[in-house]
């Protein structure tokens, strides 16, 4: 049994995070500082479901809230912040406070503290930016753009470009990660994640993308898509996401230092209107769609080739997507 420090631990991942590890009799202890929409109705979920938990309220930049249960724990991984680039346009100190700051305060605050402890780092595929320099086609027969450079998937060789107040704070703590395992040997593994859907996942339009559609549809209301729609992501479920951050802990000696891309993978990639599409005849609703212009560094295509993981820890996606959506859309019937 290990002793588990969540940040952010009332949010998506979180949750699923507290429910997969309460399972395997792990000792838990999140701290989370409220602000975003939903997580009270998750905290009393799990407060109801699991009364073993430990929950602090407390933003990650105040360590002296949560200092104690730190020192204590085998594991932190660290899920907390802000989560969207159009949020990051709008408030850039906001941005940098609460991934940049917050996310250097835990990492020096377990460096000197607890330098033995397991740091997993929830990153994201934004520090590759828009992927420019690929050369792109649209297929209009899957109504999804192709990517000609890497049609396999990005790998973590991929230049990093960090474009929007987002991308530069999330890469900064990314890389920061990477350099205390170099510099000060701390156990440190950081996952470039696509985008994650499942249970839990309240979806706002700017995150969270793929539950809000399916909100929208359920509730009957219009779904804006900035660009195109052709847009392609690579879609993975909750559940397959938190096996790979334990198959981390448990091979930590093999994976420290190390970064992967992991998502969907190429077998569950589709664009934004695919998307709709399977959730209109899953549900049986049809709603309008609107279009706006497109996002400043949004990419046209980021499907993870998710090469890496499966060497190091023999990791694969094991939820297909229109399973998974079934999922997602089940708990918004009952939830939402």
């Amino acid at each position: 049994m290990r002793k588990i420090l969540i940040t952010g631990g009332v949010g998506f991942i979180g949750t699923n995070c507290v429910q997969y590890f309460a399972q395997q009799g792990h000792q838990l202890v999140l701290v989370d500082d409220f602000s975003r929409v939903g997580v009270k109705q998750n905290a009393a979920y799990l407060r109801q479901h699991f009364p073993q938990l430990k929950l602090i309220k407390a933003s990650v930049q105040q360590p002296a809230k949560y200092l104690t249960e730190l020192k204590q724990a085998q594991v932190v991984i660290h899920l907390a912040g802000q989560t969207a680039v159009t949020t990051s346009i709008k408030n850039p100190q906001h941005d940098f406070n609460n991934n940049l700051m917050a996310g250097f305060k835990l990492l020096e605050t377990v460096r000197k503290h607890n330098p033995k402890a397991v740091l997993l780092y929830a990153s994201t595929n934004k520090v590759y930016g828009d992927l420019a320099h690929h050369q792109f086609k649209k297929d209009f027969s899957k109504e999804q753009y192709l990517n000609l450079t890497v049609p396999q998937g990005v790998t973590e060789q991929e230049q990093i470009n960090l474009i929007s107040p987002y991308g530069c704070s999330k890469g900064a703590v990314d890389f920061y990660w990477q350099d205390y395992a170099r510099i000060y040997g701390l156990k440190t593994v950081v996952f470039r994640q696509s985008c994650i859907y499942g249970p839990f996942q309240m979806g706002v339009e700017d995150q969270g993308w793929v539950a809000h559609f399916s909100k929208q549809i359920l509730k009957d209301q219009p779904i804006t898509i900035f660009g195109d729609g052709f847009q392609v992501r690579d879609l993975l479920y909750v559940g397959d996401l938190i096996q790979a951050y334990d198959l981390a802990i448990n091979k930590i000696a093999q994976v420290k230092g190390e970064v992967f891309n992991i998502g969907g993978g190429v077998k569950n990639s589709f664009s934004l209107l695919n998307v709709i599409e399977l959730l209109q005849k899953q549900t049986k609703h049809s709603v309008k769609v609107d279009f706006a212009s497109a996002r400043a560094g949004d990419q046209l295509y980021f499907v993870s080739a998710n090469q890496r993981i499966e060497k190091l820890l023999g990791w694969q996606p094991q939820t297909k997507f229109v399973q998974g959506l079934k999922q997602l859309v089940a708990w918004q019937k009952k939830h939402l």
